[in-house]
């Protein structure tokens, strides 16, 4: 397993990340996590959609539940049934299901990478000491391209929500005009 030292960090702290670093243009990788319904859920289960994947360290966080909440915002604001959005983090999906009632969370998919770290592997969003998610963006087309890429840098930061709901909106407002 390809080993990223230094690429990211903790409260200073200077992590290893698992797995290759995506970049704009590559081939969305497959990746098994389950759904907080303990059904098996994989990129084909939003073929053909615009996806928004946020990856999060965990939902018992305040930056990762806050960013989780924004993104649900996101979903219900864009109201549009070509995206999924779509949340990846190591919490069991149980504490994934009450994170979703508690919040009242919709139009947002959140699965669990535990079992396997496929997601984590795949995407290079595995923290090798943790075995948690980096927290990091992709936007991936209907072709199952990536178009944008932020591994953010620290953990205990925001994404740049504004860079990543641009290509969703470009993306989709490309796609109604080739319909047109």
């Amino acid at each position: 397993m390809m080993e990223r030292k230094g690429v990211a960090a903790m409260k200073g702290r200077s992590l290893t990340l698992l797995g290759p670093e995506l970049e704009e243009g590559d081939r969305a990788p497959q990746f098994t996590c389950t759904d907080i319904k303990l059904n098996e859920y994989t990129l084909d289960n939003t073929r053909g959609k615009v996806r928004l994947i946020a990856s999060v360290p965990s939902l018992d966080t305040s930056v990762c539940s806050k960013e989780t909440l924004r993104w649900g915002d996101e979903a219900e604001n864009f109201d549009n049934p070509e995206i999924a959005w779509l949340v990846v983090s190591m919490d069991l999906p149980f504490a994934q299901k009450r994170f979703l009632e508690d919040e009242d969370v919709r139009g947002l998919t959140i699965v669990s990478d535990y079992k396997s770290a496929s997601f984590g592997e795949n995407w290079g969003v595995l923290v090798k000491d943790l075995r948690l998610l980096m927290r990091a963006v992709f936007v991936v087309d209907k072709n199952n391209v990536i178009r944008h890429v932020e591994y953010v840098r620290d953990m205990g930061e925001f994404p740049d929500f504004d860079a990543a709901l641009k290509v969703v909106r470009d993306l989709t407002e490309r796609e109604k005009k080739a319909a047109a």
